[in-house]
């Protein structure tokens, strides 16, 4: 596995928690959360994304409704509403930035 890759699959994490915690309070189809990662990494994946997601569904910091129909819908669980405030450590495997400034 190359560091790039690595860099990218964390970073992607830290995005997608950022991006569910701006979508709140409503849930969020993946597709929506596909366009917002394509803007940040433009060659994203659908697969790519789910592939996330659901890494950050078994960490708890999300759940993933996947409908039927094949279409994925999330929203960001307390401990992931944590993480994106900054008020809880952030466990290895999410590139999220260093708190750099005051409340």
């Amino acid at each position: 596995m190359s560091d790039m890759a690595k860099i990218r699959r964390e970073g992607m994490r830290w995005n997608l928690i950022n991006t569910l915690n701006k979508f709140r309070p409503y849930t969020t189809p993946e597709q929506r959360i596909t366009e917002v990662m394509q803007a940040i990494y433009p060659d994203t994946t659908m697969m790519e994304v789910r592939r996330e997601l659901d890494y950050l569904a078994e960490r708890e910091l999300l759940s993933l409704d996947k409908q039927p129909s094949g279409t994925w819908f999330a929203d960001l669980t307390r401990a992931g509403i944590d993480i994106a405030e900054y008020t809880v450590d952030c466990a290895p495997g999410i590139a999220r930035p260093v708190k750099y400034w005051a409340e």
